[in-house]
């Protein structure tokens, strides 16, 4: 297999940008999540039971932005490349090599040849550019894959192997964009399907292959016979190990925990703070890396005019004590956010001293802009309560109790937090139609392009975000070949952000996993959602 070569310092610049300092924590059962050490040689067969705590509701992984729905699809999918997730390298999956433009503005692929679909039909040039074209028609629920090729212009098929994405103006996180399940690649056939036909049933080239979906209940993937395009990180060529892995829609906790120690499933995702004990003094591996991107936190709607108010965002992140929340919420590998971006992200920018905890401050802050308290507490201006709704989509077994405990913390400060829950697959549809105040939630990619794609007006715009001294930076980052100027570039965005409100970030988002001491070769890739290729199951 042939390595990358660039006529650019791009590809430095994607190595340099993401060769953040990841970690890999494992405990209980002594297992680590590349654990083949101690288990001898792995053991082809078998069925691998996953419970997860959700389900988006569509199995398009061009259409899903939820870890628990993530995990299953990243398997059928395969991507013209694969990022290091301990340097940040980009290294060849369906692509063998690449070469970017000097101007960041057209990438040439290569493809391998041979490989196909899983219905038979081949994966070439021409498959690429069927993606690529439909990516920008997506509706709502296509909001990472169109960010990763904003500004496209067209992919030129230059012969079955070889074509040229452009753009029309540099995208440097283009290439990080093609190592995402996001920009998987999927069959021509499933790319003329609407989008709602495609949430229903896909074909793609990956590992596996979808045998059945019951929305909300499970999802069936079978072992591809003849799978031989692995990608170059992958641990074994050929076919995955495993036969078929069913995915189990679990939405509580206690039952996921209750079901590995009882041998019903061989892993769980969601691990909450009050199941890892449990499920170490059980002897269940928990395998924990930190996710990259923007941080769990609350996005405001500033088309409302009771957040368009600067104090009223200032103050409720001064009102908010991050680390309690961790310690009473979270696993003991969480980490409160420190930035927009969470530090595994790359060009991450230490802004603990502008979200510290300050209650004082808080009033203080409110007070000055006019909200003065009421009678139990709550303040009001002009007759208006200072009541802040947050939306929130139960994909996360932490959503609730942090906010509740949210909540609590800020009625100290004289603000009505209310929490208001919608489905998973409503998420996307609330957040185009504006009918929303606040929204808690979190993105994750190994690219600070995340913070473009989430607040420019350019482009979603879901938080309504009016033009600003932000907007020059996130488009200027975009651009910037050079990666110690894009980096100082997007510590400028990250202070902006958090100076003006826009986005109050919480806490950093950790994927724990608990799995018997059965399962092997389960690996995390540089955004932290799992790859099963080379996961097996002893006796």
């Amino acid at each position: 297999m042939s390595r990358s070569r660039s006529r650019s310092p791009l590809r430095a610049a994607v190595a340099v940008l993401a060769a953040a300092a990841f970690t890999l924590v494992a405990c209980g059962g002594g297992g680590a999540a590349t654990d083949a050490a101690d288990a001898g040689a792995p053991v082809a067969g078998g069925t691998l039971r996953f419970a997860v705590s959700s389900d988006q509701g569509c199995v398009d992984p061009q259409q899903v932005g939820s870890n628990d729905s993530i995990y299953s699809l990243r398997q059928i999918v395969d991507s013209l490349t694969d990022q290091d997730p301990g340097t940040g390298e980009l290294r060849p999956w369906l692509a063998t090599a690449w070469e970017s433009a000097p101007d960041a503005k057209s990438y040439t692929f290569t493809l391998r040849e041979g490989v196909t679909f899983s219905d038979g039909t081949p994966l070439d040039a021409a498959a690429v550019k069927a993606n690529f074209d439909r990516v920008p028609q997506i509706g709502a629920r296509g909001t990472l894959p169109r960010g990763y090729l904003a500004g496209y212009s067209g992919t030129t098929v230059e012969s079955p192997t070889r074509f040229t994405v452009s753009f029309q103006q540099p995208n440097v996180q283009f290439l990080q964009g093609t190592s995402t399940h996001s920009l998987g690649i999927l069959s021509p056939a499933t790319v003329a399907k609407s989008d709602d036909e495609r949430c229903a049933a896909v074909v793609g080239s990956g590992p596996f292959t979808i045998t059945s979906y019951t929305k909300n209940a499970s999802l069936v993937l079978a072992k591809r016979t003849g799978y031989a395009w692995g990608s170059a990180l992958f641990a074994h060529p050929g076919e995955a190990y495993l036969d078929s892995i069913e995915f189990r829609i679990v939405p509580e906790s206690g039952v996921r925990t209750g079901s590995l120690q009882s041998d019903e499933v061989d892993a769980i995702g969601s691990i909450g703070q009050q199941d890892e004990a449990l499920l170490t003094d059980a002897g269940a591996q928990l395998l924990a890396r930190p996710n990259p991107g923007l941080a769990f936190g609350i996005g405001f709607n500033q088309s409302k005019p009771i957040v368009g108010d600067p104090a009223v965002r200032r103050a409720l992140s001064l009102a908010i004590d991050r680390r309690d929340i961790v310690g009473t919420v979270y696993t003991s590998q969480t980490k409160a956010a420190t930035s927009v971006l969470s530090s595994t992200t790359p060009s991450y920018a230490d802004d603990s001293a502008t979200l510290g905890f300050d209650l004082e401050k808080a009033k203080a802050t409110l007070q000055a802009a006019g909200w003065v308290p009421g009678p139990d507490g709550i303040r009001a201006k002009g007759g208006q309560r200072l009541t802040v709704t947050v939306t929130f989509a139960a994909n996360a077994g932490t959503n609730k109790p942090t906010l509740e405990l949210i909540q609590q913390q800020v009625k100290a400060a004289g603000i009505d937090l209310q929490i208001q829950e919608v489905q998973i697959a409503q998420v996307s549809v609330v957040q185009q139609s504006g009918d929303f105040t606040a929204f808690w939630g979190n993105l994750t990619r190994a690219d600070p392009d995340i913070l473009r794609s989430s607040f420019s007006t350019a482009g979603a715009n879901y938080y309504r975000i009016p033009d600003s001294p932000l907007e020059p930076l996130l488009r200027a980052q975009a651009g910037e070949t050079d990666p110690a100027k894009r980096t100082a570039i997007v510590d400028q965005a990250q202070k902006t952000l958090v100076a003006q409100g826009f986005y109050v970030p919480v806490v950093e988002l950790t994927t724990v996993l608990g799995t018997s001491a059965k399962v092997h070769g389960i690996t995390f890739d540089a955004s932290s959602r799992i790859q099963l290729h080379d996961a097996w199951k002893s006796a």
